[in-house]
């Protein structure tokens, strides 16, 4: 029977910003990180928009809109 071919573990492709990034979780289920946490939220700061924030600021726009019509 022929042996499977084990490939190398690639490193995931990050951003430019994250470059030296690697997260792991060990035996006691603690999230461990090759990078300041602060910094890492940082970047999501940046470079993501919170969902809750747009949902909220769409549910205004609909109160405002309900209102107006009212008056």
């Amino acid at each position: 029977m022929p042996r499977k071919k084990v490939k190398p573990a690639r490193k995931p492709r990050v951003h430019k910003n994250l470059t030296g990034l690697e997260v792991s979780i060990d035996s006691f289920g603690e999230i461990k990180s090759t990078m300041d946490i602060e910094k890492i939220n940082a970047f999501l700061d940046e470079n993501v928009e919170d969902k809750k924030l747009i949902e909220q600021r769409e549910h205004d726009l609909q109160k405002k809109k309900k209102s107006q019509g009212k008056k």
